[in-house]
């Protein structure tokens, strides 16, 4: 549910208090921390008489029939209902709001001035009711945080006189309270995610991403991906954490060790994607010198593929940066303007220019570049006729020329595999390093094609010159037996689509040597041919039985080597194959290579999630990154990722159950519509 001013603040009526029930949905805070504006509760009030009873309904008795006939009022609350009422509605009410009213002994006969020992002081008819603040600074919690809004947002002038207009009794807490307790939640989160990490049996890989806010503080966000037992790809935020000045190698460096020795993960980090900064290149290269000193097993770095990519598709853009703008101008009227884009539109049917969906991808990332050649290249008459009929608006200069419109189509021609490349990427399920590498070699031999083709304008293998070497430093940085491993246990890929530079017998052979290693004693102990010492000292006289059962389980040891043989020697899998799920089909054929698969197919090839580099999304990602205060990027940004990993939102390790909350919210809209139409009624 998303959650915003229009959604989490109804009417002074809707946020009318709760009952004792409700109340207990918000943990205690302590009112010294957190000053939550509640008024005192009224003291019971036992002095009147009861009424005779004379309804025969044992929800009637709690309500008493107005002096016309026409309506019935409760006694508590003083609510309201049409004589024709069901009394199951009836029943409702007082479930709902006022729960333990059969326990409450006597029942007041003027509820508009005696209290009970249930709900809180009623006040004169006219006045309003009072706000449980608890429920609605909550609610305010829950929107800043989805929304990723620091609390200084609510310090802006005409929200605060929005709140007053629905109630001018409305009191919120202070910025530095909304503060306190986004670091008390993101602390008992924190917790949360600690204890489901102790639970990971397999390896974890982690991502760096870095960004700069616009005080120019450096940021960086530790994500952390691992397969689970029931093969389902885990992946969840760890920290953000500020790089502290000079932000270079060997501050990035201390602060990966400092998260996780936090999370108590660093004897099972198997690797680490980085953002292909050379800071981050120097701070990975010391993490795994770390690691390495303290023997906790194999570790690598790798570069982010997705970055790579986009630097590369840069360099094919560059001959087409001044044409782009020039429609992306056109694009940004289109979406601003129906009448223009309805005419697009009805050209785009009369030319047969094919369907184009508003609004238009103007996005300066891949997505939207590719849109304007495309727009161009499918769409150029219906462009063409749209400016000369808007010329007066739009103006003659968004017209292109012949040699613009050449230059167009030969680079969208070139390109158009690059954007099916992307698209494969970020829709894929998950994107393996042995998958990336699949395509990254497929750009470089496009790349190299397109540089050594004579039919092609100088312009265009100047470009594909600048693609080559690009593509040819990543490829350096990532061919080498960690990534050659990594991709051979992608049975899509195997031995026969790895790059060639990547695929070599001396890479099979240390594969080998690293399964038997790790893998296959290590994690099956049963496989060992331990002999006690009194065999030994006997001489090795055994039974002639128990020299048949050693060459078993010597032939035992030999099988950990054949399964990975067996593995490589059947053809692979279809490329559409759902890789988690063949494995977690054949992981009883393959018992000891399958544990080295979950470990190694969560390495990742990006160091962040592909749609947010190629994509628009990316955009709202870095303006909120970018606008985000120091004192709440962290907690915020944290809270919000591990909401949406499934983890609950928690203060001082009480689960605030919204949900409920909302329901109740709900039951009151209800209830207060019902006294409305019964008071019109009358």
């Amino acid at each position: 549910m998303e959650w915003s001013v229009n959604n989490a603040f109804k009417t002074s009526k809707d946020l009318e208090p709760k009952s004792v029930m409700d109340v207990a949905l918000i943990p205690h805070i302590d009112p010294i921390d957190i000053d939550l504006g509640s008024s005192d509760k009224g003291s019971p009030n036992t002095s009147a008489k009861p009424r005779k009873k004379t309804m025969t309904s044992v929800y009637l008795k709690y309500f008493e029939t107005a002096a016309d006939g026409k309506s019935r009022r409760c006694k508590f609350c003083g609510q309201s209902y049409s004589i024709a009422t069901a009394t199951g509605n009836l029943g409702r009410h007082l479930s709902n709001r006022h729960p333990g009213y059969d326990k409450s002994g006597d029942i007041v006969s003027n509820p508009a001035r005696q209290p009970t020992s249930i709900i809180k002081k009623s006040q004169p008819q006219g006045k309003p009711q009072q706000i449980d603040y608890d429920h609605l600074n909550w609610l305010i919690v829950k929107w800043l945080i989805l929304s990723s809004l620091p609390p200084s947002t609510l310090e802006e002038k005409w929200l605060a006189n929005s709140y007053k207009f629905l109630n001018p009794s409305i009191q919120l807490w202070s910025t530095e309270k909304y503060k306190a307790v986004f670091r008390e939640v993101f602390r008992s989160m924190q917790e949360d995610v600690k204890a489901s990490l102790e639970h990971v049996s397999s390896k974890i890989s982690v991502t760096l991403d870095f960004w700069n806010s616009y005080d120019q503080i450096s940021f960086m966000s530790v994500t952390c991906q691992w397969i689970d037992e029931s093969w389902s790809f885990q992946k969840v935020l760890l920290d953000i954490t500020h790089i502290p000045y000079p932000c270079g190698g060997l501050e990035i460096f201390h602060s990966i060790v400092k998260v996780l020795k936090m999370y108590n993960i660093e004897s099972r980090i198997l690797s680490c994607t980085h953002d292909n900064s050379q800071d981050a290149v120097h701070a990975c290269h010391a993490l795994k010198e770390h690691l390495d000193g303290q023997k906790v097993g194999p570790f690598c770095y790798i570069p982010c593929a997705a970055r790579t990519l986009n630097l590369i598709i840069d360099d094919g853009l560059r001959p087409t940066k001044s044409i782009i703008a020039k429609v992306r101008e056109f694009v940004l009227e289109l979406n601003a303007c129906l009448d223009i884009s309805e005419d697009f539109v009805q050209f785009t049917t009369v030319y047969q220019e094919g369907n184009w969906k508003f609004p238009l991808d103007a996005s300066v990332r891949w997505s939207g570049n590719y849109q304007m050649l495309d727009i161009v290249r499918k769409a150029g008459k219906s462009m063409e006729a749209v400016i000369r009929k808007y010329e007066e608006t739009l103006g003659s200069k968004m017209l292109l020329n012949s040699a613009e419109k050449n230059v167009v189509n030969i680079v969208h021609q070139y390109l158009e595999p690059f954007y099916k490349t992307t698209n494969n990427i970020c829709t894929n399920k998950v994107a393996t390093v042995g998958l990336v590498l699949f395509f990254m070699d497929h750009i470089s031999e496009t790349v190299a094609a397109c540089r050594d083709s004579r039919h092609n304008p100088d312009w265009l293998k100047s470009a594909a010159e600048d693609m080559a070497k690009k593509a040819k430093n990543y490829s350096n940085q990532v061919c080498n037996i960690f990534t050659y491993m990594t991709a051979i246990l992608d049975p899509r890929i195997k031995g026969e689509l790895i790059p060639e530079n990547l695929n070599s017998g001396n890479h099979l052979e240390e594969a080998r040597s690293h399964f038997m290693r790790y893998y296959s004693s290590n994690h099956f102990p049963s496989v060992t041919s331990g002999y006690s010492a009194q065999e030994i000292e006997d001489g090795g006289s055994v039974s002639f039985a128990e020299e048949i059962a050693r060459k078993k389980r010597r032939a035992s040891m030999s099988n950990a080597t054949d399964e990975l043989t067996q593995y490589l020697s059947e053809p692979p899998a279809p490329i559409p194959t759902d890789v988690l799920e063949w494995w977690k089909v054949n992981n009883t054929r393959y018992p000891r290579l399958s544990v080295m698969a979950r470990d190694f197919l969560a390495v990742q090839a990006t160091s962040l999630a592909p749609e947010e580099l190629f994509c628009g999304r990316g955009d709202d990602i870095d303006k909120q990154r970018y606008c985000m205060p120091h004192d709440s990027t962290p907690a915020l940004l944290c809270i919000k990722s591990w909401i949406q990993s499934g983890f609950k939102l928690k203060y001082k390790s009480s689960e605030i159950d919204y949900e409920r909350l909302m329901e109740l919210s709900a039951t009151s809209t209800v209830d207060s519509s019902t006294a409305g139409s019964d008071k019109k009624s009358k």
